[in-house]
């Protein structure tokens, strides 16, 4: 049977009450940035771990051999920005290449079976302009919602130049709620304000693109923590991506990123001069025996109204 293996995860939140679907609620007001940096300190963050989580079997994909719905295609534009595809292909290594992917693009900090992990994530446009896309498993996993959900962007080295944001409410597609379907393995948070400010007014937004075509030039980033990869820089793949074969209805990718990566955003569209795109899924999971090749999740009916919940939240 065929295996894999789920990348990483990181966040803060408490239990979802019975008919919500989602993760915490708001908590009360904002915090400033002193409050929001003592507890992820730079120490902490540095030796947060990828966890080694569960193989993925064929039981992870609950409807396997059916299509991920999808509706009309929708394509939500970057904040600022352009588009065009640039790069020769990559199979991974750091993005030295500047643009808004440096400071939409960040790490996601949480506890999680009483440890400290990561993951990745990234901002996006949105109505409430703090709007944080990941993986489904960065923010619910083996039942439990993670606790202590943090989103650091930009963050290199220990550092957090544009702050430390807190998550008033996480969320996931229904079927990764009630089943950790790998087919939707797609989660986000809404960040609360930092310093009388909101997520996206500090470090922009990508755009979003849901229902799009299968085997697309794609980008995708992440801050990988397990060997090779430390965690302290902002790593990228990039590529022509083909559908998963195996088990999924997934996206897949050329690409050497570990765990830590998972929920670290693809894009179709991507600018490298601007550093600006459509984000078109996440990072997921890989196969054990195709430790080069990347996993992301569909953007479909069921992860566009994961965004549409988030963003009104």
């Amino acid at each position: 049977m065929a295996t894999g293996t789920l990348l990483g995860l990181v966040l803060q939140t408490a239990p979802a009450s019975a008919d919500s679907g989602a993760g915490t609620p708001d908590s009360a007001g904002p915090t400033t940035l002193q409050e929001r940096s003592s507890g992820w300190t730079a120490e902490r963050m540095r030796s947060a771990t990828s966890l080694d989580l569960p193989d993925v079997g064929s039981g992870a994909v609950k409807d396997a051999g059916k299509a991920v719905p999808r509706g009309e295609e929708l394509r939500i534009p970057p904040l600022v920005g352009g588009e065009g595809d640039k790069a020769s292909p990559e199979g991974g290594g750091a993005w030295s290449g500047g643009g808004d992917v440096t400071e939409t693009t960040g790490r996601v900090f949480f506890k999680y079976g009483g440890k400290d992990a990561s993951c990745s994530g990234n901002a996006v446009t949105s109505d409430n302009a703090s709007t944080v896309m990941t993986a489904g498993h960065c923010v619910k996993m083996q039942g439990k919602w993670h606790t202590d959900w943090t989103f650091v962007p930009g963050y290199h080295d220990g550092e957090a130049p544009h702050g430390k944001w807190s998550a008033g409410k996480t969320l996931t597609t229904p079927q990764w709620d009630a089943g950790e379907d790998m087919d939707y393995d797609v989660g986000a948070a809404v960040v609360k304000p930092l310093d009388g400010k909101k997520l996206t007014d500090v470090v922009g937004g990508q755009g979003l693109s849901f229902n799009a075509p299968y085997n697309s030039t794609m980008y995708a980033f992440g801050f990988p923590a397990a060997d090779p990869y430390d965690g302290e820089e902002l790593t990228y793949c990039s590529g022509r991506a083909f559908q998963d074969f195996l088990l999924s209805k997934d996206h897949a990718l050329s690409c050497d990123m570990t765990g830590g990566a998972s929920g670290g955003p693809w894009f179709t569209e991507f600018d490298e001069a601007s550093g600006t795109g459509l984000q078109s899924s996440v990072n997921s999971f890989k196969y054990n025996f195709m430790p080069n090749a990347m996993f992301g999740p569909y953007f479909g009916e069921d992860a566009q109204t994961l965004y549409e919940t988030a963003q009104s939240s």
